[in-house]
């Protein structure tokens, strides 16, 4: 059992944030869905009130708690990603139905969440003890909503921008 659990605050649709993260990974499950048991400031009486939700081996909760404190950049999950096809996987997944993206692999999903989808070969590049290679890709980085390992590869191995 994980001593640590993330919680994460939604407005009434826990359950569907929930179940759209499970779908995104292997080694993902709902584990539990809470109905309140009565009346309460955020949740009738039968509503769902809490999800146990497992994502990549990672447990988290999910709370229907209402309009008061909806997400901000503050907190934030990293995807790393084996390829360039997974990036672009989760990528599309996640701003669809409602995301927008942001700069250097960030994005907002529907729900709100921010998320930085990364291929783990960016990691590689950004500390590779060469600065000058490193400064390239990271320049590269800088000029991206999406990562692509392509350019920033070409970008860290010298090759002039096409």
């Amino acid at each position: 059992m994980t001593k640590i659990t993330p919680n994460l605050w939604f407005d009434g649709n826990a359950e569907e944030a929930a179940n759209f993260y499970v779908s995104l990974l292997p080694d993902s499950r709902i584990d539990n869905v809470w109905r309140s048991p009565a009346d309460n400031p955020s949740t009738p009486a039968g509503a769902v009130l809490l999800v146990d939700f497992t994502v990549a081996d990672q447990r988290f909760t999910g709370i229907n708690g209402g309009p008061q404190f909806p997400f901000n950049e503050s907190v934030s999950f990293v995807i790393d990603c084996q390829d360039q096809a997974e990036v672009d996987r989760l990528w599309d997944a996640l701003i669809a139905g409602g995301g927008f993206p942001g700069q250097c692999g960030w994005l907002k999903d529907r729900f709100g969440l921010s998320w930085q989808v990364i291929p783990r070969e960016m990691g590689e590049m950004l500390g590779d003890p060469n600065p000058e290679r490193a400064a390239r890709a990271m320049e590269a980085m800088l000029r991206m909503t999406k990562i692509d390992v392509t350019a920033m590869r070409e970008a860290f191995d010298g090759v002039p921008v096409r």
